[in-house]
Formats: structure tokens, sequence, C-alpha cells
């Protein structure tokens, strides 16, 4: 009689597996938010929206586990983000308050991804 042994994946293990794809995201924003900070190197928004579109589709794997906080809180920083820009671009029209709103959501953006980072090196979900 042989036993069929089905590869059933626990939680932790499931969020390990996806710790790999989470960093990739998270350095694809790191690139992205460290460009909005320092003037002129700008590495463009194709980085964002590629680790958008990873984060999208590889939500529903982290269903469960504690990486599933870490794609919500970067689709929500990336959502937000654009939200904020968006609302503040007519503020360019006078230039210095557009440059500092601007600043100001690039050090926001920043912060959030530096504070998923060293939450998701230790292995914790990211507290909103």
């Amino acid at each position: 009689m042989a036993d069929d042994f089905t590869d059933i994946e626990t939680s932790s293990q499931k969020a390990e597996d996806l710790k790999a794809i989470g960093w990739v995201s998270y350095l694809l924003h790191l690139i992205v938010a460290v460009g909005a900070v320092m003037p002129g190197a700008q590495p463009g928004a194709v980085l964002l929206v590629v680790a958008l579109i990873i984060d999208l589709v590889k939500k529903s794997d982290a269903e469960g586990t504690w990486q599933a906080s870490h794609f919500s809180w970067r689709i929500r920083t990336v959502i937000w983000a654009g939200v904020l820009y968006v609302l503040t671009a007519p503020l360019w029209i006078l230039i210095l308050p557009g440059w500092i709103a601007w600043g100001l959501i690039s050090l926001w953006f920043l912060y959030r991804i530096v504070r998923g980072m060293v939450s998701m090196n230790k292995s914790q979900p990211i507290q909103a």
C-alpha cells in the first residue's frame, strides 16, 4: 500500500519563500524613493511600476502569512504617494511650494519603504 504524500506548505514556509520576492520589490521601491529625494537622480517610474505589478501578482500567494501585510503595505504606499503627487502637482505653478510638497511626499515614501524593509528583515508583519 503506497501512501500518497501531499506537499503541504506551512504558513511560515510560504512566508519565507516569498521573502526573496519581497526583497526585490522593496529594493525597487528603495531605488525610486532614494532617487525621489536626491535631485537629478530620478531612476524613473518604470521601476516603481514593475515593483507594483510584482506586488499585485504575488499578493494572493502571501495570504495567511506575515508577508501579506508587506504586500498590502507596499501597494498602499505606491497608491497614496501617487495620489499625493497628483494632488500637489498644481503647487508647481509657484515652484517652491511644489518642491516642498513633493520633497515631503518623497521623504514619507522613503520612510515607509525603509520601515517595511526593517520589519521584513525581522520576519515580522508590518503594522499599519
